[in-house]
This record gives structure tokens, C-alpha cells and sequence, in this order.
């Protein structure tokens, strides 16, 4: 009798799902800091890539360590994406707001 048999699961020795992802956010991750450190691209499409980059690695994790579309209730992970999506939208254009009056009065 193995181990497999007692638990009656037959998950693998290494979680497949998790090392791909794992390698994919490595990869997104290291493209970003190459093409930052590069000075290939003018600033606007370095700016897209860099955000374009920044949307794979949100998908890379919420399907792959979150696991969005395996549980029972998806309605719930929508709502909570959705109040995170207006969250950070609501954090980021305040800073570039508040940053931008900050260097129109200095």
C-alpha cells in the first residue's frame, strides 16, 4: 500500500500548475526590469510595454496562485476584482493628481 492510496488524492510530487506559473511570473517580471534598464524604446512605448507586461503578470497570478476560476462562488471573485480594479484605479489617478498640483506650486 502506497501513500497515494491512503489519502485517496493523487496529486503530483511537484504542482505543475504552480511551477508554470511561477516560471511565467519570473519571466514577466525580468522583461519588465530588461526593458527598463535597456533604454530601447522612447518613453510612451516603453510606458505601454511596461503596462501591457503589468496586465499578464496580474493574469498570471490571479489564474495561477489564486485560482479565480476554480472555486464554487465566481460571482464573488468578480465583485471583489471589480471593487480592486476601482481601488487601484481610485489610489493611482489621486497620486498622479496630487503629484501633479505638488509640482505646479513649488
Amino acid at each position: 500500500m502506497n501513500a497515494n492510496s491512503d489519502t485517496g488524492s493523487n496529486k503530483p510530487l511537484i504542482p505543475l500548475k504552480n511551477l508554470i506559473g511561477y516560471v511565467l511570473s519570473l519571466v514577466l517580471t525580468f522583461g519588465a526590469l530588461g526593458l527598463g534598464v535597456s533604454g530601447l524604446f522612447s518613453f510612451g512605448p516603453a510606458m505601454f510595454l511596461l503596462m501591457v507586461l503589468a496586465c499578464l503578470q496580474i493574469a498570471v497570478q490571479l489564474f495561477f496562485f489564486m485560482h479565480f476560476l476554480e472555486s464554487d462562488g465566481p460571482k464573488y471573485h468578480i465583485i471583489g476584482l471589480a471593487f480592486g480594479v476601482i481601488f487601484t484605479f481610485a489610489i493611482v489617478a489621486g497620486s498622479i493628481w496630487i503629484m501633479t498640483f505638488n509640482a505646479q506650486v513649488s
